[in-house]
């Protein structure tokens, strides 16, 4: 058995059954497991590979069994839906090599009555030419689309409703596979061409993808032990939030506030394209999440980054401030993509988030200055979150006035909305789903 396919069930337990994220699990424990870099790779792909399909998954084995699913052990179900996702998604590894490692996998942890049960599975699975039945469309498309993509009934039906059925259908066929790199060049240190040629030198392709200072990486391995990464050369930062950033039309010796800022990467765009000058405030209402900014702020070489401990709903005096960036939480929706277990949680607040949204952007609008400018952002697709609460300010504070979005003709405006809002889809631009929403304050 190779240890990563047991670091894999490791980490995979602890999402399902402790709700431990994915990505903060798997660095844990692939770091812990002390794997290779061809363990880590496997190790990954089944990690993210499961969660991308576990309702597939799920829906396939029960047609290979008379157990219900909620009868076999989560252990062994798990082990089940990893040999699953490797036989029909894995063409590398050989089928018979599926089935063993599964069944050693479960012996080396005592299952050995369950290890039958999982041979016989995995072995008629691969006998009857690997044939499963999906949902009839016609039938239930709620339920096709759910099997066919993984995805909750309530999400699918969310985005349908929301955005069409075609929109709908093109961003759940972009929330599999691996997810790209992004990064923002550390202007303070050094320039896109300079870092580009370091990367080639280190094996590591980079390719311009965005504007002047973003670029996509491939083939970088761990981003934290790469030497550009220790140097303070550049952060990791999805196309959506430079955007986000850029519309907030910073210039030098600004006062800007970033409200729930962690883990920071927008502080460090706005704080770079501000060279350094004037004072980025970026506040957030742990004391490790802020812990976590300063961190960054400091490998950066940034130094006009202010960090502290602050609830956006506080109701202490703050000066008033030129920019005013209020990214709030959300269902995460728009992030499914890299954080795929979200798709499986009990209660994504779809019905209580947007009353909290509205009161965090109702409270940091005070603080904008008169002709300064205030954008409200999520990283989820749902017009309760985004729009409806964007036409909800605007009614009840006639002291702003919406102000316009115009986009870098790189990037495709694929739903149409309000003019001064724009929702990022991955479906066109490889983004994360991401909502952004400007205002401009006029007494």
């Amino acid at each position: 058995m190779t240890n990563a396919r047991k670091t894999a069930l490791n980490i995979l337990s602890k999402i399902e059954n402790d709700g431990a994220y994915s990505n903060l699990i798997l660095n844990h424990e692939i770091k812990k497991d002390n794997l290779t870099s061809l363990d880590t790779a496997l190790c990954s792909a089944l990690v993210y590979g499961v969660l991308e399909r576990k309702i597939l998954l799920d829906y396939i084995i029960r047609q290979y069994t008379t157990i219900r699913l909620k009868k076999i052990e989560k252990t062994v179900l798990t082990i089940l839906r990893m040999g699953i996702f490797q036989i029909l998604f894995m063409d590398k590894i050989p089928d018979s090599a599926v089935v063993n490692e599964s069944v050693k996998l479960a012996k080396n942890l005592r299952l050995n009555k369950s290890s039958g049960f999982i041979n016989a599975v995995l072995r008629n699975f691969i006998r009857k030419d690997y044939q499963y039945a999906l949902p009839d469309r016609s039938q239930n498309k709620w339920l096709y689309y759910s099997v066919v993509y993984s995805l909750p009934e309530n999400i699918v039906k969310l985005w349908v409703n929301a955005y069409g059925e075609k929109f709908a259908v093109d961003i759940m066929e972009n929330l599999t596979g691996r997810v790209p790199v992004y990064v923002r060049v550390n202007t303070l240190k050094t320039n896109t061409q300079t870092l580009q040629q370091s990367f080639s030198e280190h094996g590591i392709q980079a390719d311009l993808i965005y504007g002047e200072n973003t670029l996509v990486l491939q083939n970088t391995g761990s981003v934290e032990n790469m030497t550009e990464y220790q140097q303070g050369l550049f952060h990791i930062q999805d196309i959506s939030s430079q955007i986000c950033c850029e519309l907030l039309q910073v210039k030098e010796n600004m006062t800007v506030y970033d409200f729930c800022s962690a883990p920071g990467g927008k502080s460090f765009t706005i704080a770079e394209i501000m060279n350094n000058s004037g004072k980025v405030y970026a506040f957030d209402k742990y004391d490790h999440k802020v812990n976590l900014i300063q961190n960054g702020a400091n490998r950066l070489g940034i130094t006009n980054i202010h960090t502290k401990v602050r609830n956006a709903l506080s109701d202490d005096d703050l000066p008033l401030a030129d920019r005013v960036l209020c990214d709030v939480p959300c269902s995460g929706l728009g992030i499914i993509r890299r954080k795929p277990e979200i798709r499986y949680k009990n209660d994504l607040g779809l019905d209580t988030l947007p009353e909290v949204q509205y009161a965090i952007l109702c409270n940091c609008s005070k603080y904008v200055k008169n002709n300064g400018i205030l954008i409200y952002s999520t990283c989820t697709l749902n017009p309760a979150e985004n729009e409806n609460n964007v036409k909800k300010f605007l009614q009840e504070h006639l002291d702003f006035q919406p102000l316009n979005i115009t986009l870098n003709s790189d990037i495709i405006r694929k739903i149409d909305t309000m003019e001064n809002a724009v929702t990022l889809l991955p479906t066109k631009n490889g983004s994360d789903g991401f909502f952004i929403s400007t205002f401009i304050r006029k007494s």
